[in-house]
């Protein structure tokens, strides 16, 4: 078996965990949803989407459009009545699911596609740029936003925005630098000419 056979199976598992093992705490904890999300966006999004990164609709999805994209759902699904209507129901925790998955195969996707130049590690910049101002927000808050239904308190919202910062933020850097460095490696002259061709 290929790396890219693998990679899709064990993002499918990781999705199967991050979403049906027991909450570590009730009333649900803001901290655990933000292990889940981080898991489903960050982990999960990236593996499902590795074999289709030279697929024919990775080639037609701008980078900065699923950055876009992947914004409007992750911080929609923050504003409190969204967060709250998604842990009290079913059918709207499986919407909010299915899109900050959605959301993170199409960013993945569109930034991992060979020869892409600097687009993708941009792209993946924003992403990182983004989810570390929701990480601050939820992190220096003296209370919570989110009721006590959903969420322990302030104490529990600040975890949960230190998770987004330390381990989602840290995955979108450095699978930024990464790109850069297999961009540089695959065309070391090309870059040249262009250092050359600003100067001039």
């Amino acid at each position: 078996m290929t790396v890219s056979s693998l990679c899709p199976a064990a993002g499918l598992l990781l999705c199967v965990l991050a979403w049906l093992l027991p909450p570590v705490a009730w009333p649900w904890s803001f901290a655990d949803h933000m292990a889940r999300h981080i898991a489903v966006v960050a982990v999960a999004a990236p593996l499902l989407a590795v074999p289709l990164a030279e697929s024919r609709v990775a080639r037609r999805v701008s980078p900065m459009v699923a950055v876009i994209v992947e914004f409007v759902a992750v911080w929609g699904w923050h504003v409190p009545s969204a967060h709250a209507a998604a842990q009290t129901s079913l059918f709207w925790f499986a919407m909010e699911q299915a899109s900050y998955l959605g959301a993170g195969v199409l960013v993945w996707m569109s930034v991992l596609r060979p020869s892409l130049s600097l687009a993708g590690p941009v792209g993946l910049l924003l992403t990182s740029m983004h989810m570390t101002l929701l990480g601050a927000l939820l992190m220096v808050g003296t209370r919570s936003v989110y009721p006590s239904e959903i969420c322990g308190g302030a104490a529990d919202q600040q975890v949960g925005g230190m998770i987004m910062l330390a381990v989602g933020t840290p995955i979108y850097l450095i699978a930024g630098l990464v790109l850069v460095a297999r961009d540089l490696l695959a065309d070391p002259a090309g870059h040249r000419r262009r250092r050359e061709g600003a100067r001039s």
